[in-house]
This record gives C-alpha cells, structure tokens and sequence, in this order.
C-alpha cells in the first residue's frame, strides 16, 4: 500500500511539472506572439506615416509650384500694362 501510494505521488507530482512546464512554454509563445505582433504593427505604422509624409511633401510642392506659376503670370500682365 505504501509503495502505491508513493507511486501515485511521484506520478501527481510529475504531472504537475509536466502541466507547469506545459504552461509556462504557453506563456512564453503567447507572449512571443504579442511581441510580434507589436513590432509588426510598429513597422506597419511607420511606414504608413512615412508614405503620408511623401504624399503630403508631393501634394505641398505641386500647390506651392501651381502658386508660383500664377504670380510669375501675374508679373508678367502688370509688365505688360
């Protein structure tokens, strides 16, 4: 009885180091995964801002080229008069 009953401790115990090791590599793939997922989001974000900033650069520099061309059209009619 006792040697079963030793048995069925050494049993208990290694299936509570199997399920700990079990949750703790959980654990750390969950939190493999959020870190992942974060980085790519950052990347993603980055990179979206960066393409916002050329759109905007190109947009500014088309009015600003358009502003120019209208007073350098302006100029040459007040020369004219």
């Amino acid at each position: 009885m006792a040697s079963m009953k030793k048995s069925f401790e050494e049993l208990k115990s290694t299936t509570n180091t199997a399920a700990k090791g079990m949750a703790d590599k959980t654990v750390e793939a969950a939190q493999e995964v959020v870190q992942q997922v974060a980085e790519s989001s950052k990347d993603t974000t980055k990179t979206a801002a960066e393409e916002a900033s050329k759109q905007t650069q190109t947009a500014i520099n088309s009015v600003a080229s358009k502003a120019q061309d209208s007073i350098k059209g302006l100029g040459q009619k007040l020369v004219q008069k």
